[in-house]
């Protein structure tokens, strides 16, 4: 049989949970440290649905493909990373599995407070100086074990690449982005829910596989709150890969569609989501404790009154929250308020000339 990291390389796998990185390279690495292997099963992101899809359908699957990841050197038992009290956590804890609990919060399903929990301390992100495969310490100079990541989406694909090879794997996506996605669809759809996908396809036919785009719908998320928005126009001419969602400031990310509810204000979505955002960082550092609660005002400000000040006072906060931070997490804020701003300039408008008709009611498609 040939090697499991030999395939994985051949199939081009990369992590479902976001960041894209080479799962071969991090299974390797892994392998070499003896590294406690985490399975994030969490669903952190804003409309994330995939991670208790895999445990409620594919359940075998995914603790073939972790066996296979573990290899024979790994130091303990695997361990299911899922929020605490959900459904996930209780059909892993059925299942006899090692389930590592973590708070129902945005921040506590990133990799490194995954990691943090894992090593009794709280589930809050950890500077990463280097990754945590190899081991390092925390912000109090505990020592943490060699321990990766890897999201319940990612291993599960590893046990299709050992079942069905890599050319298999590749027959479906594009040559630099292969491999078949899951994406959760969702909001002001007809059949909201997870779907199988992969790169390169239209947005358009990622919507028809949840009943289509709706004709008075006009904004969707692409991301969660991580990500981007785009008018409807744009979405159906939209390809769903690296360099379709580069475009507009995006990435594939997490594999989250969300339409949003055209009954709403969008201004106020986008504010409800960037305050979210604000009140769920780990408060540790400037950037999450001052800057994303700096930015939500300044985005309500501007909500209320548009004009150059305020969007200019929008855009310094924006300014400051590039790339600081222990996390990603004041980046993915920044990106889809930036987005949002872009994308809704025209409302932006018409809140200006107090032609805004849209009711101010919650978007309960995002909770």
């Amino acid at each position: 049989m040939t090697d499991l990291l030999t395939m994985l390389d051949e199939a081009g796998l990369t992590g479902r949970g976001g960041a894209a990185f080479s799962t071969a390279t991090k299974v390797r690495a892994a392998r070499e440290h003896r590294a406690e292997l985490i399975v994030n099963v969490c669903d952190g992101e804003v409309g994330a649905a995939k991670d208790g899809w895999i445990v409620e359908h594919h359940l075998h699957e995914l603790i073939e493909g972790a066996g296979l990841v573990a290899g024979d050197g790994t130091r303990r038992a695997v361990r299911y990373a899922a929020h605490r009290g959900s459904r996930t956590a209780s059909l892993l804890a059925a299942a006899g599995l090692g389930v590592l609990e973590v708070p129902h919060r945005y921040v506590s399903s990133e990799e490194t407070a995954v990691i943090s929990a894992a090593h009794g301390g709280l589930a809050r992100p950890m500077t990463k100086r280097a990754p945590f495969v190899f081991g390092g310490r925390d912000s109090q100079g505990r020592r943490i074990a060699p321990t990766v990541v890897l999201n319940a989406e990612t291993v599960w694909r590893v046990s299709q690449v050992a079942r069905f090879g890599p050319r298999w794997f590749r027959s479906f996506g594009t040559t630099d982005e292969p491999g078949p996605r899951l994406v959760a669809v969702g909001g002001h759809v007809p059949r909201p829910g997870v779907y199988e996908a992969a790169a390169g396809v239209a947005l358009s036919d990622l919507l028809s596989l949840a009943g289509g785009l709706p004709p008075d719908a006009r904004h969707v998320g692409v991301g969660g709150l991580g990500g981007v928005v785009l008018t409807a126009s744009a979405a159906l001419s939209t390809i769903w890969d690296t360099p379709g969602m580069k475009r507009h400031g995006g990435a594939l990310g997490p594999g989250i569609v969300t339409v949003w509810d055209p009954y709403a204000c969008p201004i106020d979505v986008a504010g409800e989501l960037i305050a979210y955002g604000a009140g769920e960082s780990a408060g540790q550092c400037g950037p999450c404790m001052f800057g994303l609660p700096a930015l939500s005002q300044a985005w309500g400000e501007l909500g209320r009154r548009p004009g150059v000040p305020a969007q200019e006072r929008l855009q310094q906060r924006l300014s400051l929250l590039e790339r600081r931070g222990a996390c990603h997490h004041p980046d993915g804020v920044a990106r889809f308020a930036a987005s949002a701003l872009g994308t809704l300039a025209a409302e932006f408008a018409a809140h200006a000339d107090h032609r805004c008709q849209k009711e101010r009611r919650p978007h309960a498609q995002f909770a």
